[in-house]
């Protein structure tokens, strides 16, 4: 099967300031240091998936020249991954049908919450027409594709990862447990948050990421779901082992 993926955004917004940050990350002239909230689009053949639509969602799509999308898989309720779902209204215009989210219970009773004017008996007429799927821990398939989900915990919250063939997408993970990190056997490309260098309480530090490659020990480790606290780009890059590296957006991988 091949896979092309595409990292629409790698930063969080985790550790971000609420007024201009002038740190040496934020202010730096690497376009590797421009982070938007994390995203994937995933290429399956002739169609294009989307995992995570957080607050940066149209941003990201003017920015990838993304025309369309057939299905949105969400890993977790938060609202950077959640947040840009609205704008998902443009995909069913130009399409002229609803969208498919993919989510886990919780986090489609969040999708509901939160956009509750979608899914109301008396619509406003323009709003995003969304067709809810819900999936648990048990492999399932989605636009010809197998997909295996991979449960970690965000701190006390269940998020799911996702590997499709050789490929797998972790995001805001803390804790995996020997069950669900054995689902990551042979992969050869593996996506992983590591959120800055110092120990959080629910997310992956640099540390703890490179202790799970070198527990799964794919081909290659991306990390993604970047604070500006784990430092540049340049600087982190020059630090990891071979095989590992820091996604950044606009990246492309193929498998």
């Amino acid at each position: 099967m091949n896979i092309r993926v595409e990292f629409l955004g790698t930063g969080t917004s985790q550790g971000v300031p609420v007024i201009a940050c002038k740190c040496a990350v934020c202010t730096s002239a690497d376009p590797r240091d421009k982070r938007l909230r994390s995203s994937v689009r995933v290429q399956l053949g002739e169609k294009n998936l989307l995992i995570d639509a957080g607050p940066d969602l149209r941003q990201q799509v003017l920015r990838s020249g993304m025309t369309t999308l057939d299905a949105v898989l969400l890993t977790h309720e938060h609202m950077d991954h959640i947040a840009g779902i609205d704008d998902l209204r443009a995909f069913n215009f130009a399409q002229k049908r609803s969208m498919d989210i993919v989510a886990n219970a919780a986090t489609l009773t969040a999708v509901r919450r939160m956009y509750h004017y979608a899914f109301g008996p008396e619509r406003y007429p323009g709003v995003p027409e969304l067709e809810l799927r819900t999936i648990d821990k048990e492999p399932f398939e989605l636009l010809g594709t197998r997909i295996e989900p991979i449960e970690v915990m965000h701190y006390r919250m269940p998020v799911l990862g996702f590997r499709m063939g050789s490929f797998a997408y972790i995001t805001d993970a803390k804790t995996i447990t020997p069950e669900e990190l054995a689902k990551l056997e042979g992969v050869e490309v593996l996506v992983l948050n590591a959120l800055r260098q110092k120990e959080h309480l629910s997310h992956l530090n640099l540390a703890e990421a490179l202790r799970i490659v070198e527990i799964v020990r794919p081909r290659r480790a991306l990390f993604t779901h970047i604070s500006h606290l784990l430092g540049a780009h340049a600087d982190v890059s020059k630090g990891l082992p071979p095989g590992v590296e820091l996604a950044y957006d606009g990246q492309v991988v193929e498998l």
